[in-house]
């Protein structure tokens, strides 16, 4: 910018028209400086164009254009189509890895699930939302933590102890309602039916006193184990666990109050202990310490965002259900009272799902227990279709998920076929073996002239922006959404071409472009998580 005069960055966007007359790209340059040059847009454009063309030495270049007020639409040649898919098949599986968000330490912690059930329907959106981004961010070249954030601590869990404690008795014959609040659902009965084959009716000489850390510990502990195997089998892995009962041992919680009295951020009120919330934004001030001397779960939060705060990231991204738009202020409040840099944290709202089972949706309860396991609609869908279908819509919209449709094996149903191309490109390649037809290492690209040819190298070469975008916006859905593009565009040409039989310069290059679709294709599915079979 220096040599038109201008001192520091002009932010101009370049972007692909919705409108495929109107360009590959097109870029706002010379709307944006027109205010600082005190020129007008038509006239910088003019000027940038007279330039780009004397500076396009290699050609990539087909057409330049100016448009409306003073928009640049950019056509590339053939040749610039041809040479980006050239690196796509140099750099193979790297292919879209672009780290340019290297250096960057993020810790992602999503799902946070009480364990006080079985993960349930609306639990399994925000493990792929959050296991996908993980993977997204990483290939952007991020170092990326994962964590699970155990509610261990509470109402929530005394009640779930009390609730298996009852559940027990009553299996040993004796008579013992559940808690007004507690948990009605099957999963807790088994539990107590496997707890009671293990130790009898030990317990049955206990008192309640005596009897209940036992049982809160045991229903706490087994319920997350079950949480654990599931998400495994989700493809949903984390590299730590960090328990709040521990945060509370430790002295964090604590420590955290401490601190912000120090700083002059509490204060007392019929016994209680608010943080001052209200001053920092938050529409009222929050109690941190009961008047009976109980901590709140607001207070363990607080020590916990401060733990991640100390521990060298340079971003924390929180996945949240939609129920908890109203907490976010709150946290953000403590972290201005504590003098963090709030923009550190990053929260994101994953909204609700309703299953769609035979046309009706299903009704949720975790303390009745009438809800749809993530489990069972593994069991159901399988484990790619039941990802793919929580990323047809972005995270920020409501979501219904169609049983009916995931169960599909047609091309009806988007996971299929996504899949199918990467199959179908697999079978091409064996028939191409069987006919003693090996892809070249430098096939002749030069030959992918014709329209169907380049719009498919086109597609291919969009992929690193695609990721780029995902991880920058945090929406993992466009992935998907590219890969049904690209499906598409893949099925008409194969439907309209031959890859095999023609001559065999031809063949070549076309056996390379299917190359670089499958590549594609199967990086798309791994960074979601969903598998790239060879065949179906």
């Amino acid at each position: 910018m220096e040599e038109w005069g201008i001192q520091g960055g002009i932010p101009v966007s370049v972007e692909i028209p919705r409108q495929e007359e109107h360009g590959d790209f097109s870029t706002n340059a010379p709307l944006q400086l027109s205010g600082p040059l005190k020129r007008k847009p038509r006239d910088i454009a003019s000027e940038l164009l007279d330039s780009i063309r004397r500076e396009d030495r290699e050609g990539w270049f087909r057409d330049l254009s100016i448009a409306g007020p003073g928009f640049i639409n950019i056509v590339l040649s053939d040749d610039a189509w041809r040479k980006v898919l050239a690196g796509a098949l140099e750099e193979g599986d790297r292919f879209g890895a672009v780290e340019q968000r290297k250096g960057d330490w993020v810790l992602l912690e999503f799902v946070s699930a009480n364990p006080t059930g079985p993960l349930h329907v609306g639990h399994g959106r925000g493990a792929v939302v959050g296991d996908a981004l993980a993977r997204i961010l990483a290939f952007s070249g991020c170092r990326v933590t994962t964590e699970y954030y155990v509610n261990d601590v509470g109402n929530q869990i005394d009640s779930l102890g009390k609730s298996l404690y009852a559940r027990y008795l009553q299996l040993c014959g004796r008579e013992a309602g559940l808690p007004q609040d507690g948990y009605h659902g099957n999963y807790l009965l088994e539990l107590a039916r496997e707890f009671r084959a293990e130790v009898g009716d030990r317990y049955l000489s206990s008192n309640e006193e005596e009897a209940f850390p036992v049982f809160r510990k045991v229903a706490c502990d087994r319920i997350l184990d079950g949480i654990r195997k599931d998400l495994e089998e989700f493809r949903v892995k984390f590299d730590r666990w960090v328990r709040e009962e521990d945060l509370h041992k430790s002295g964090a919680v604590a420590d955290v109050v401490r601190e912000l009295l120090d700083r002059g951020q509490l204060y007392e009120s019929e016994g209680a202990v608010y943080f001052k919330s209200e001053s920092h934004g938050d529409e009222k001030d929050r109690v941190l310490v009961r008047a009976d001397g109980r901590m709140t779960y607001f207070a363990s939060d607080i020590a916990y965002h401060r733990a991640k705060f100390r521990g060298g990231f340079t971003k924390a991204i929180d996945l949240w259900g939609a129920d908890h738009h109203g907490y976010a202020p709150r946290l953000s409040a403590a972290l201005r009272g504590l003098g963090e840099n709030e923009n550190r944290l990053e929260i994101l709202l994953v909204q609700f799902v309703t299953l769609i089972r035979e046309g009706k949706a299903v009704q949720m309860s975790t303390r009745s227990g009438e809800f749809t396991t993530l489990r069972e609609v593994m069991d159901e869908v399988g484990v790619d279709a039941a990802r793919f279908f929580y990323l047809l819509r972005s995270f920020h919209s409501h979501l219904d998920f169609d049983l009916t449709l995931a169960k599909t094996k047609s091309s009806e149903n988007p996971v299929y076929y996504i899949q199918y191309v990467h199959a179908r490109i697999c079978s091409i390649f064996r028939e191409a073996r069987d006919r003693g037809v090996v892809l070249s290492d430098a096939p002749p690209l030069s030959v992918l002239s014709l329209p169907d040819e380049v719009k498919l190298m086109k597609r291919v070469a969009r992929f690193p922006d695609v990721v780029s975008e995902s991880a920058r916006t945090r929406e993992p859905h466009r992935i998907p959404f590219y890969l049904l593009d690209l499906s598409r565009e893949f099925h008409a040409f194969y439907h309209n071409h031959r890859f095999l039989g023609e001559t065999s310069e031809r063949t070549q290059a076309r056996l390379a472009l299917a190359a670089a679709v499958r590549t594609v294709v199967s990086t798309g599915l791994s960074l979601i998580g969903v598998t790239a079979p060879e065949r179906m």
